[in-house]
């Protein structure tokens, strides 16, 4: 007794996907923990001033060659207790500097004034004054 063959051909081949994605994911996994374990942390070291006590430092009235530029909560500058724009600050600075050879400028910030107002004031004054500017604080 002969058994029929139902098929009639070649059978269609099939894919396996299973092995595949399981090669994918294995992939995948090393080059996550690749650039996990590679990629640096980047960020900008700063040194925040002292403010226990421990160490004596110069208050803003111990030095005489410093002009003390102030930044108030709402974002305004403050010099000598007169607002100025952006554009006064920059002129006063270079007049002082040009008169004062070894003056230096503080930026002193409110610590509610905006964090960007601050960078941006403190960027411009770095270009007006370059070394001799400074962030300062105020001590309670």
């Amino acid at each position: 007794m002969r058994f029929k063959n139902k098929q009639t051909g070649p059978s269609m081949p099939s894919i396996d996907l299973i092995p595949m994605l399981n090669v994918m994911m294995a992939v995948l996994a090393f080059f996550v923990m690749l650039t996990t374990t590679l990629t640096n942390e980047q960020g900008v070291d700063i040194q925040l001033p002292n403010t226990s006590g421990e160490e004596e430092s110069e208050t803003l009235e111990e030095q005489p060659d410093s002009l003390v530029v102030k930044l108030n909560p709402e974002g305004q500058i403050m010099l000598k207790e007169q607002v100025l724009t952006s554009e006064q600050l920059v002129s006063q600075m270079q007049a002082y500097l040009q008169q004062n050879a070894q003056g230096t400028v503080q930026l002193v910030a409110d610590p509610k004034a905006p964090y960007e107002k601050v960078v941006q004031l403190l960027g411009e004054m770095k270009a007006v004054g370059s070394d001799r500017v400074s962030l300062g604080i105020e001590s309670d």
